[in-house]
C-alpha cells in the first residue's frame, strides 16, 4: 500500500481529532463556538494535516503522535481563511463550497471565531500530553514564526498592499513564500519535533522540500483561480484579477506559471533524494499539490 490509500483514513482520523479538539457548539458563547466548528470541519482539502501526517511517516513517527500539531497547524489556517474573507479583506462570500464564515454569521462573529481559532491552535499544542515539554515548545515555535508578521500575517499585509501594482517576480515570490509557503513549511516540520535524534541534514532536506512546495502550492492556486471550476475548487471564480492581485498568472503569463511549478516540484522532489524510498508519502503529497483540480 502507498501512501495514497492511506489519504482517506488519515483524513477521517484528523476529523474526528479537530471535531474533539474545538469546544462543544452548545457550550457558553454558543454563538461564536458554533461559528469556529463552522469554518473548521468538514471542508477543505486537508493538505496542512495530511503533509504532518506524511512527514511524520518519513521520520517513523507515529499519527497518534501528530494529531495535536495536524489539528493545530490547520485551526492556523481556517483562521487565516476567515479573516481573508472578510469584507476588509478579499471580500469572498464564498468559502470550501459553502458561505464563507462572516457571510453566515456576520462580521464580527467571524472576525472572534478567526480570533478564537488562532489561539486555540497553540492551546492545542501547549496541553498536549503526548510529547515532553521540549517537544511541545518546538511545536509552538515553529508554528507561530509560520503565523506571525514575519509569516503569514506578514504576507497577507504585502499582499494587500501590492493590490493593483505590478510585481516583480522576485518580489511575488518573497509574498507568496510568506503568505502560504511558511505555513507548509510547519506542518512538514513540526514532526521534526517528535523524533529525537534527527539528523541535521534531515530536517534540513525536509525544508528544502517545504520551501519548494509551498511556493508551488501557491502557483497551482493562482492558476486554478484563473481555469478552475468554481464547483470543485469552492471559491468564486475569478476572485484574484477582480481584486488586482498580483499573481504568476498576471505576471508571467499561464504557461510559464505552469512551467514554475513544474520546476519547483523537480527541486522538491530531488531535496527528498535523501531519504529514499521512505520519502514516497511526501513525494505523493507533492505530486497531489502540482496536479489537483481545487
Amino acid at each position: 500500500m502507498g501512501f495514497a490509500d492511506r489519504v482517506a483514513g488519515y483524513v477521517e482520523r484528523f476529523e474526528q481529532a479537530l471535531d474533539a479538539r474545538l469546544p462543544d457548539a452548545h457550550a457558553r458563547p454558543a454563538s461564536l463556538h458554533t461559528a469556529m466548528r463552522y469554518a473548521a470541519l468538514g471542508g477543505g482539502k486537508r493538505i496542512r494535516p495530511l503533509l504532518c501526517y506524511a512527514s511524520g511517516e518519513v521520520l517513523g513517527v507515529a499519527p497518534d503522535r501528530l494529531d495535536d500539531a495536524a489539528c493545530a497547524v490547520e485551526c492556523v489556517h481556517v483562521f487565516s481563511l476567515v479573516h481573508d474573507d472578510l469584507p476588509a479583506m478579499d471580500d469572498d462570500a464564498l468559502r470550501r463550497g459553502k458561505p464563507s464564515t462572516h457571510a453566515a454569521f456576520g462580521v464580527a462573529t467571524a472576525i472572534l471565531a478567526g480570533d478564537a481559532l488562532q489561539t486555540r491552535a497553540f492551546e492545542i499544542l501547549a496541553g498536549d500530553g503526548v510529547h515532553d515539554a521540549a517537544e511541545r515548545l518546538g511545536m509552538i515555535a515553529i508554528l507561530a514564526a509560520a503565523t506571525g508578521s514575519l509569516g503569514m500575517t506578514g504576507g497577507q499585509a504585502v499582499d494587500l498592499e501590492s493590490e493593483g501594482k505590478q510585481l516583480a517576480a522576485a518580489d511575488l515570490e518573497a509574498l507568496d513564500r510568506d503568505k502560504t509557503g511558511r505555513l507548509i513549511r510547519a506542518a512538514v516540520l513540526m514532526p521534526c519535533c517528535a523524533a529525537p535524534g534527527l539528523p541535521r541534514g534531515s530536517r534540513e532536506a525536509l525544508d528544502r522540500f517545504a520551501e519548494s512546495m509551498g511556493l508551488a502550492f501557491q502557483i497551482k492556486d493562482d492558476v486554478l483561480d484563473v481555469e478552475g471550476d468554481q464547483a470543485l475548487t469552492g471559491k468564486t471564480h475569478g476572485a484574484d484579477a477582480a481584486r488586482g492581485k498580483a499573481t504568476y498568472p498576471s505576471l508571467m503569463g499561464m504557461d510559464q506559471a505552469r512551467r514554475r511549478a513544474d520546476a519547483l516540484y523537480a527541486e522538491a522532489l530531488d531535496a527528498l533524494a535523501p531519504f529514499g524510498e521512505a520519502a514516497e508519502p511526501l513525494r505523493w503529497m507533492a505530486r497531489y499539490i502540482v496536479h489537483r483540480d481545487r
